[in-house]
């Protein structure tokens, strides 16, 4: 019996999840398929009188500069990818593989970082952005997604605990420097984290409304989530394109976990579990 009742209780907790997960976006599907009218007069529940009504998609393409937003926002996510991704692991091969004064210092910097609220913090940076002219340009966002976090950290050291210190030991025989043993030899046994924290990362700035719409207010730098706000204003709102223009903006980030999500749940356990 507790065990019919442990399976119950898990079964109906994970209905849940799921009732909270995918209403609302089942609610914005059929949202983006009625006019203005119908959405007023009719239940959210409600399904559309048509579903061949594209209306919606294509202002939410013309109007709402959602291509524009697309190519700024892959732009912005292969830079910060590539950029994070060689700094996060450069940071972890030296913090795990070299003995220097104030290491633990810096580890301790890193958690710090972790409980300070990033609103308290956001004038200094706002600043900071604007002292060196990037702001209102591209490169502030990815000066701000590129820099590294404890999670990543973490992941990738505990990876390098896997990789022996006899292959850096070997290259060092040869000749190598440290340069060429990262390079060669350490970063190429980190792909798979850098895979999994690259599409996390990835998915997570192409959901980031709060920094995209505070560094580039400019509407050439529309991306794809910061143009979702201009449906709505003061005066008046065009909700059906915007429950368009959500599901556009909602396609790349769900086709790429769907996609890649077993690489993302395999590298996070491979990267808590010491070998």
């Amino acid at each position: 019996m507790a065990r019919i009742l442990s399976r119950t209780i898990y079964y109906l907790l994970f209905l849940g999840m799921a009732v909270v997960v995918f209403v609302p976006i089942l609610l914005i599907f059929f949202g983006s398929f009625k006019n203005n009218l119908e959405l007023a007069q009719t239940s959210p529940f409600s399904l559309p009188s048509s579903f061949m009504n594209l209306d919606n998609y294509k202002v939410a393409i013309t109007k709402g500069h959602l291509l524009r937003g697309l190519q700024n926002s892959f732009l912005l996510v292969g830079i910060s990818i590539v950029g994070n991704a060689l700094l996060g692991t450069m940071t972890a091969y030296v913090l795990n593989r070299f003995q220097f004064v104030g290491k633990k210092i810096i580890v301790a910097l890193f958690l710090f970082a972790m409980v300070i609220p990033t609103y308290t913090t956001e004038i200094a940076r706002f600043q900071l952005i604007h002292k060196i002219g990037a702001y209102d340009t591209i490169w502030a966002p990815i000066i701000i997604y590129v820099g590294t976090d404890i999670l990543q950290i973490y992941i990738y050291m505990q990876f390098l605990e896997k990789i022996s210190e006899q292959l850096d030991e070997s290259a060092m025989l040869d000749g190598a420097s440290y340069f060429r043993i990262f390079r060669s030899v350490i970063f190429p046994l980190l792909l798979p984290a850098t895979a999994t924290l690259g599409i996390l990362k990835g998915v997570a700035i192409m959901n980031d409304i709060f920094v995209q719409q505070l560094y580039m207010p400019s509407r050439r730098l529309l991306t794809i989530a910061t143009s979702l706000t201009s449906y709505v204003g003061d005066h008046s709102s065009d909700l059906a394109s915007l429950c368009a223009a959500i599901m556009v903006a909602l396609f790349p980030s769900a086709l790429i976990y769907i996609l890649f999500h077993k690489y993302i749940f395999k590298g996070m356990m491979d990267g808590a579990v010491k070998g």
